[in-house]
């Protein structure tokens, strides 16, 4: 008898808590809707009312915008646009002047130039600003219009207006538009010494660079004395290229992790067995332009003690994001 009272009072308990589980999600869908009620008399009164006309477009990416930013400074939506330039940036070459820019409080800043390019021998900046792009004034415009007026035909001129920090005058620059091709790793021998330049994380970051270790070997005839892995301005790029460059200088150990909102959300990356570079010694060069895959790849090797870091220092650590900055996916003009 006993036996047969234990499944009805494990049915009995099973049900009663039914109740009180859907009147707790009624409460959390209720609260929901009141501030969803308050958006939408936000969004309609703007519409109706703003000086300006608005398209539903408009308020609906701001306020997705708005959103995400303000929960940290990395999160941002992409849209096919944004999709495109990311991808751009990460795979195609297009024409244009070699500039990684990003805006930030409504101006256009450069995140970083390409070497061997029109903006990168043009003298140009991680940190100056462009205000104007063939005399004409783009502040408070989209970063989509901005770098839509960089690229163009190759051959064609385009002039823009800098602002710097610590120069009283504009900087006035013409450039001629190339056609811009993802190289993202170059190296050269320095005496004894190989030196790496990585100025991007695109698709074949990390199998150029374990491509120019080897090219270095070659070309010495020996191993090098050590190497000098060059990351200044670079803007960063994608996660999976960070942590196939930090392998390639790495035996063994976590490379990176990402956490989630659960306590077991988390992924972790480690070095697979075998350093290309064989242990050799390592200087890892950064600036201010130094972000996201770079510092990566600059942390990653710090924090295992195989090598030293020489440079400026950011203000925060960047987020495992691709081409992330202030929030808004960057651009290339």
């Amino acid at each position: 008898m006993k036996s047969k009272l234990l499944p009805a009072v494990a049915l009995v308990t099973a049900i009663a808590t039914v109740p009180v589980a859907t009147g707790a999600m009624a409460a959390s869908d209720t609260a929901t809707y009141r501030q969803l009620d308050k958006f939408l008399d936000v969004y309609n009164r703007v519409k109706a009312d703003y000086v300006d006309k608005v398209t539903d477009d408009q308020l609906m990416k701001g306020a997705i915008d708005g959103m995400l930013a303000a929960l940290d400074p990395h999160s941002s939506y992409v849209d096919a646009s944004d999709f495109d330039n990311l991808r751009i940036q990460t795979e195609g070459n297009y024409g244009g002047l070699g500039l990684t820019v990003s805006m930030e409080d409504g101006a256009v800043k450069v995140i970083a130039p390409q070497e061997d390019t029109p903006a990168g021998r043009a003298g140009i900046k991680s940190g100056d600003f462009i205000t104007h792009i063939d005399g004409k004034l783009i502040y408070g415009g989209t970063l989509d219009e901005a770098t839509a007026q960089m690229r163009g035909k190759p051959g064609t001129k385009v002039t823009l207006t800098l602002i710097r920090s610590g120069r009283d005058k504009p900087i006035v620059v013409t450039l001629v538009r190339e056609v811009i091709v993802q190289r993202p790793v170059k190296w050269e021998v320095k005496g004894d010494v190989g030196y790496i330049n990585i100025n991007t994380f695109s698709e074949q970051t990390g199998a150029d660079t374990r491509a120019a270790i080897m090219a270095i070997d070659k070309s010495l005839g020996h191993r090098p004395l050590g190497y000098v892995v060059d990351l200044r301005e670079n803007g960063g790029g994608l996660l999976t290229q960070a942590i196939e460059v930090s392998d390639a200088f790495l035996d063994r150990g976590e490379i990176v992790s990402q956490r989630g909102r659960e306590k077991d959300d988390i992924e972790r990356y480690f070095a697979r067995p075998g350093d290309d570079a064989h242990g050799l010694p390592i200087i890892v060069l950064t600036d201010s332009g130094t972000a996201s895959a770079s510092e990566i790849v600059a942390g990653a090797l710090q924090d295992h003690h195989r090598a030293l870091v020489m440079g400026e220092r950011r203000s925060a650590r960047a987020r495992c994001r691709p081409c992330s900055s202030s929030g808004r996916a960057p651009r290339c003009g």
